[in-house]
């Protein structure tokens, strides 16, 4: 079992980063059985993301397209994910995505635009195909202090769900 965390913030080693890690942490504890997740911070990439024939980003789609969870994670810009998350999922065929469990997370300064995962992050991974059997989780700056206890409550009605998506 492999599991992915993939950061859409176009600053490189973010607060969304740390965010999505602790998300990450907490799903490998939840599942057990999976080592370290692979870690994709998008700004890394920076105008290799529109090289069509751009190596490293072909194996971070690779990466991300056969791990067994993928934790997606983005700001909240203008309501919505990231354009650098948008163009690295655009990569992507319809499917490109299936079989993999997808969980969306995303971080802003106000609980006002909370729904941005739900209506916007959501919607996007499963039309690749993944599998998003859970709510997603969004964090407020203000709480970005306090991460062990946010994803652990988070887990608490997330766990199950997806334990039962990714074992079957």
């Amino acid at each position: 079992m492999t599991l992915t965390l993939v950061v859409g913030n176009p600053k490189a080693g973010s607060r969304t980063l740390a965010v999505g890690a602790a998300v990450a942490a907490g799903v490998r504890g939840l599942l057990g059985d999976v080592g370290e997740p692979a870690v994709i911070d998008l700004a890394a990439f920076g105008p290799a993301l529109l090289d069509s024939e751009s190596e490293p980003v072909a194996e971070a789609l690779r990466t991300v397209a056969t791990s067994s969870v993928v934790v997606v994670a983005s700001p909240t810009y203008k309501a919505t994910y990231t354009g650098l998350l948008k163009v690295f999922l655009d990569r992507y065929g319809n499917d490109g995505l299936a079989g993999t469990v997808a969980v969306p997370v995303m971080t802003g300064a106000a609980p006002i635009h909370s729904l941005a995962t739900e209506v916007h992050l959501r919607p996007l991974l499963v039309e690749l195909g993944a599998s998003v059997p859970t709510r997603g989780l969004y964090v407020t700056e203000d709480r970005f202090g306090d991460l062990d206890a946010v994803v652990a409550k988070w887990l608490e009605a997330a766990g199950p769900l997806l334990l039962r998506a990714v074992r079957g």
